[in-house]
């Protein structure tokens, strides 16, 4: 499934893995760090794409310095002006100043903010369609705006079929991780790029008759084998359609009582039938990853309790990262806890109902303080309705 880093002898990998990063954008966990690729592509002329973050910077100028010899590069293509991506710009001008930065408009719009000097480097501006010719290898510019950036494009290489496709198919944790690429991946695309479903859908319609062999991110492997499977996953994504049949009851409980009632509930779903049922304690877990799994489950039941007239604020959190994310197109239900006066229930079905194509099945589940024998009857008829959606 997932490709080296070698594609050629004229085509070459120049990017870094990062292990030592705790929080990829300040607020995403990552437990196998995360790779900044970059790749050379070697013709009459050079042509880099992409650098990389600041913190890869010495062994990115190594890693070029040796793919180089004693040649020097004549174009830099900045698909993607974030960061993590374009951070090392200015020492490689430092080292290369005749050297041509390709972009678009929005690019260098966006140069002269991160950087004081580079803007008086050369520039190739691009457009869509538009080609760059290295000799024996020819790059084509698709605009990819807010994928997730309004500057982003990616490029395709056509000799090699090479389709360097800027965040897009990127996955978080460093090349040398021997992980399942979906999982991190996923997380990765609803967390970075998941709120810009409908760009990467046109995205996707522009390259789909393009002759691809293998896909170049700038996060995670390349991609040479079962690029169908990929592409088929991406395409769920930002469809905003649900990948797998299951139920995700993401749990906010103060004292034990919520989770109690959820774990209760998950086992009586399993007693009807239902295959796949995860259960997430939003106090603890991952938030990303409870966001990746809302996405890729059909049925959502929200479980919180009531806290100061609204509601448990893991849950009001989660909530909010979903709705920040674009999410749609899910059937949902509620069990809320309450000791005086429960509330969480409808203030959730409120903030939800208020999303695009939300379906909400069976009845609200309501608990007081503890789960007694009438809330588990009420539960079995909340689990027939699920089961039989």
């Amino acid at each position: 499934m997932l490709g080296n880093t070698h594609f050629s002898d004229a085509i070459k990998y120049i990017g870094v893995d990062d292990k030592t990063l705790d929080l990829f954008e300040s607020q995403y966990i990552v437990p196998n760090g995360v790779s900044y690729n970059s790749y050379l592509i070697m013709d009459e002329k050079i042509a880099i794409m992409d650098s990389v973050d600041p913190r890869g910077t010495k062994e990115w100028e190594a890693n070029l310095a040796e793919a180089l010899g004693d040649k020097k590069p004549d174009y830099l293509v900045i698909q993607h002006m974030e960061p993590d991506h374009s951070g090392s710009i200015g020492r490689l001008i430092e080292l290369y100043p005749d050297i041509t930065l390709v972009g678009n408009v929005k690019t260098f719009n966006m140069l002269g903010q991160f950087f004081e000097n580079v803007p008086e480097a050369k520039q190739l501006v691009v457009k869509e369609g538009d080609t760059l010719e290295l000799g024996e290898h020819t790059l084509t510019f698709y605009m990819a705006p807010m994928v997730h950036w309004p500057e982003v494009m990616v490029t395709y290489e056509s000799k090699e079929k090479v389709l360097f496709t800027a965040d897009g198919f990127g996955k978080f944790g460093t090349l040398d991780v021997d992980e399942d690429w979906a999982c991190e991946a996923r997380r990765y695309y609803f967390n970075i790029v998941g709120k810009y479903g409908a760009p990467v859908q046109t995205l996707l319609k522009k390259v789909a008759n393009l002759d691809v062999a293998t896909i170049a991110p700038l996060h995670g492997p390349v991609l040479v084998e079962n690029l169908e499977y990929h592409i088929g996953l991406y395409d769920t994504w930002s469809s905003y359609e649900p990948e797998t049949k299951g139920v995700f009851i993401p749990v906010a409980s103060i004292h034990g009582n919520t989770m109690a009632a959820a774990e209760k509930f998950a086992e009586i779903l399993r007693e009807k039938g239902e295959e796949r049922v995860v259960v997430a304690d939003l106090t603890r877990e991952d938030m990303a990853e409870c966001v990746e799994d809302a996405f890729r489950h059909d049925m959502i039941v929200f479980a919180a309790s009531s806290y100061d007239g609204g509601i448990f604020a893991p849950m009001n959190d989660f909530i909010h990262h979903l709705g920040a994310k674009t999410f749609q197109n899910r059937k949902v239900a509620f069990i809320e806890n309450g000791t005086w006066a429960p509330c969480s229930g409808r203030l959730m079905r409120e903030e939800l109902e208020a999303m695009k194509n939300i379906t909400v099945v069976g009845d609200t589940v309501t608990i007081k303080s503890t789960m007694k024998s009438d809330n588990v009857e009420a539960m079995k008829d909340l689990a027939d309705a699920i089961v039989s959606r």
